[in-house]
């Protein structure tokens, strides 16, 4: 499990409880499966939050060892753009896991967690 950040590293607008929730959800994001932004807010007591979840991937420290590249839209897609360093890294990380990524698509049936 991933050690809380110093206060100081807490996105603006967050508590430290909140933000500890967050992390806790994201780390326990297995290997080899995908959430969504709004199912990521929801295991986090986040409520409707997707958009707070992506602020908050974001704001991850660089070289961050967290599963941010297992997030993805409710669609089942990619949303970081295909050209970007970071979208290269995340289409990369999921292939490497054995996520089958078609089309910057993935299926959330066969994929997506939790069940």
């Amino acid at each position: 499990m991933p050690q809380p950040p110093a206060p100081a590293s807490i996105p603006q607008g967050s508590t430290n409880e909140s933000w500890q929730r967050f992390l806790q959800a994201l780390a326990s994001i297995p290997a080899g499966r995908v959430t969504s932004y709004g199912r990521l807010a929801q295991l986090a007591g986040l409520g409707r939050g997707a958009r707070q979840v992506g602020r908050w991937l974001g704001q991850l420290p660089e070289g961050s060892n967290l599963p941010w590249h297992r997030v993805i839209n409710s669609q089942g897609q990619l949303s970081l753009p295909a050209d970007s360093p970071a979208g290269q890294e995340q289409y990369r990380r999921l292939m490497d896991e054995g996520i089958m990524v078609s089309g910057r698509r993935v299926n959330m049936k066969r994929y997506g967690w939790p069940d």
